[in-house]
Formats: C-alpha cells, sequence, structure tokens
C-alpha cells in the first residue's frame, strides 16, 4: 500500500515547478508532529505495526506461502497509505 506512481510522479512534478520547501503526505507530517509531541506513543504504533506484518517467506529462507492479510493488517494498511508495510 505504498502511493502509485502516478501519485510519485505528482511529487516530482510539484517539486520542479513550485520548487516547495519540503514535499510530504498528510500522514508523514502527522507523523512527524506525533513523535515530536510524544514520542513514546509514535514508538508504540510504530513497534505494534512491526509486529503486525511478520518476515515474508522469502526472509524466512522457506519456500513460499499463500498467506493470506487479516482484516487487521488490511485495515492498518489502508489507513498508512504511502508507508511500506
Amino acid at each position: 500500500p505504498t502511493i502509485t506512481p502516478e501519485e510519485a510522479a505528482d511529487f516530482v512534478k510539484q517539486a520542479v515547478i513550485y520548487r516547495p520547501q519540503r514535499i510530504a503526505t498528510r500522514l508523514g507530517i502527522f507523523a512527524q508532529m506525533l513523535h515530536a509531541v510524544a514520542p513514546k506513543v509514535s514508538e508504540i504504533i510504530m513497534n505494534s505495526a512491526f509486529r503486525m506484518f511478520p518476515d515474508s517467506a522469502a526472509a524466512r529462507g522457506i519456500a513460499e506461502d499463500q498467506q493470506q492479510a487479516s482484516q487487521e493488517q488490511i485495515a492498518f494498511a489502508s489507513l498508512m497509505r504511502g508507508i511500506h508495510w
């Protein structure tokens, strides 16, 4: 659930045309603010997300298995769109 190539191209286009000081998603800005205000809460959220997504079969060095994503994983990934999960 990352941004689409078209959305990424729009970010690059905006950077070239308007030369803003920063290009970021709203979620990224919110995460930065949360980390600045409440770093422990931010850490808890990120650690929970890390534990929610186990290593892939390739990372574990075993044959590819057909694991279905849980409802929690799907919901979290859709909320965190633009972040690599």
